[in-house]
């Protein structure tokens, strides 16, 4: 069993990195690339023009070690900002135990699939468990699930037990499902939304490929997760984590459904507000240009999403406030999906809507001033380490700019991949970005270090930039699931009560199967013409 004490802090890899950095400027000569403003999709974008490199003066760094910490914060600045307001919206949001209620609801309405009788030759367990990984990993590839998932484990594990599987089936039903979603995200702010801004291409562009994917990988993982169930039904002793489930097989289980459900006053106050800036909107904004790769439809899509608001958010606003909050995160990814495709928002406007979100969710729940205040800042303090991230990772692209070499370590890495062609350097991009993930694991730290990167790199060796983005998407993805270095993975497993040496043994055999998947998944990108590549 590995020990997670003998494991460098990610600030401290990252600090490690830079004197590195620093130390390469002393001995790799200066250089630099010419760079053209092309349109790509309607957009303008500077990018490196293959052929045109010429070396010049290096620039040692010594003090600057510490200076580009600075500078890596205010480069950054904008990023750290939408990690800190995003994550503090979600936990204002978290504290209404919403998200608990619908996943309550989710599984009471499938226990009533059982008097269909092919539902019920099919398996309401398979159904059940694939329809809530299903959820979960919407959860990963919309708003980047993650962290809250560990409060999850304590609903699902005994869940599990109690159908007759183990506690490995609970987890998977939680935290492996929103891997794979976050691994195949589609509109994940966290990770899609701050790497495609760094590699300077449309937010959320590429979507339809993404989306295809994510149906593969899903796919795969409830798959495999089945297979295992069917081998439990048949010996529930074959769990590898037997014996150490027997304290949840001895436990009574707990009532995860001991929530109050409630319409405060303050709710419908809620909703009259924000039905009334919508019908604004609408009016301001009766036709939207939607423009989804590289078709394009008009549609009265500010009206429609309000209409529609204002019946579902009355109608689950009548049976509880928990209702109501999930309409309204609902909603936001709405009219995200219309801001971005409609009206070209980008970071700032994303922010802005989760941050109205997540006030209107505490109000809407009731609660005061304070606490909508100090609930914010407990978000603020779990995003905390991502967003510092972020910062420190922008200070190595800074002192490796200041110190004139990294357009010389492009030219080195263009060089090197000259005879392996597209598909074995995407190949080499993407094992390097999944052995990255085994030391940082933190999605948003990583695209601040190597999208600045890769994403001009892409454009010497002839692939696309959304390319680069994949390959991200897909290394930082997969080994979250076991890496040691997650403080979320040790979070869940801890509260599962599952030995990390175990998790191993089950999930890397997963493991190779979603690499490999990876791999397959990222040729046609380099092969194929696919929109929003």
């Amino acid at each position: 069993m590995l020990n997670k004490r003998n494991i460098p802090h990610t600030f401290v890899i990252i600090f490690f990195i830079i004197v590195v950095g620093a130390v390469l400027t002393w001995f790799i000569p200066g250089g630099e690339y010419e760079r053209e403003v092309v349109m790509d999709n309607g957009v303008k974008r500077e990018v490196v023009k293959s052929g045109s490199f010429e070396y010049t003066q290096n620039d040692p760094q010594t003090w600057q070690v510490f200076s580009s910490l600075y500078h890596g914060f205010i480069s950054k600045s904008n990023i750290i900002v939408f990690i800190l307001m995003v994550g503090g919206a979600f936990w204002i949001m978290n504290e209404s135990r919403a998200i608990d209620v619908g996943i309550f609801s989710f599984l009471r309405f499938t226990r009533k699939l059982e008097r269909f009788k092919l539902i019920k030759k099919l398996g309401v367990d398979n159904i059940v468990i694939g329809l809530i990984m299903l959820m979960f990993s919407l959860f990963g590839a919309i708003f980047g699930m993650s962290e809250e998932t560990i409060a999850f484990v304590i609903i699902f594990v005994p869940l599990a037990i109690s159908m007759g599987y183990d506690s490995i089936v609970g987890v998977a039903m939680c935290f492996v499902a929103a891997g794979l979603g976050f691994a195949g995200a589609m509109l994940n702010p966290f990770t899609i939304g701050i790497a495609q801004g760094l590699a300077d291409i449309p937010l959320f562009s590429g979507i339809e490929y993404r989306f295809f994917t994510w149906i593969v990988l899903n796919i795969t993982g409830i798959t495999y997760v089945l297979i295992y169930v069917k081998k439990l039904r048949k010996d529930p002793t074959r769990s590898p984590v037997y014996k150490d489930d027997e304290q949840w097989r001895n436990s009574s289980r707990q009532d995860v459904e001991n929530i109050e459900y409630s319409r405060p006053v303050s709710s419908w106050i809620t909703y009259g507000i924000i039905l009334a800036a919508l019908v604004v909107f609408s009016i301001n904004y009766s036709m939207t240009t939607l423009e989804i790769g590289k078709a394009s439809f008009r549609l009265p899509a500010v009206p429609v999403l309000t209409g529609l608001y204002a019946i579902t958010a009355f109608m689950s606003l009548r049976r509880s406030v928990h209702f109501y909050i999930l309409n309204l995160l609902l909603y936001t990814i709405l009219f995200l999906i219309v801001g971005v495709m409609g009206y070209d928002w980008y970071i700032m406007k994303i922010a802005t809507i989760f941050m109205a979100m997540g006030i209107f969710s505490g109000i809407a729940y009731n609660e005061s001033g304070n606490n909508i205040a100090q609930q914010f800042l407990k978000g603020v303090k779990d995003m905390m380490t991502a967003a510092i991230v972020v910062g420190l990772a922008g200070g190595i692209v800074f002192l490796l700019e200041e110190g004139n070499i990294i357009d010389t370590l492009l030219h080195y890495m263009a060089e090197g991949m000259e005879d392996v062609g597209k598909v074995g350097s995407v190949g080499v991009m993407y094992v390097f970005q999944t052995l990255l993930n085994i030391l940082m694991p933190s999605g948003s730290g990583q695209a601040a270090l190597t999208m600045p990167i890769m994403a001009p790199f892409s454009d010497l060796i002839g692939i696309s930039r959304q390319t680069a983005v994949l390959v991200f998407q897909f290394g930082d993805g997969f080994t979250n699931m076991i890496t040691p270095t997650s403080g979320v993975l040790m979070g869940v497993l801890g509260m599962a009560k599952i030995p990390y040496d175990k998790w191993f043994r089950w999930f890397i055999p997963f493991l190779g199967i979603l690499v490999l998947l990876g791999i397959l998944l990222l040729i046609p990108t380099v092969l194929w013409d696919i929109a929003g590549f």
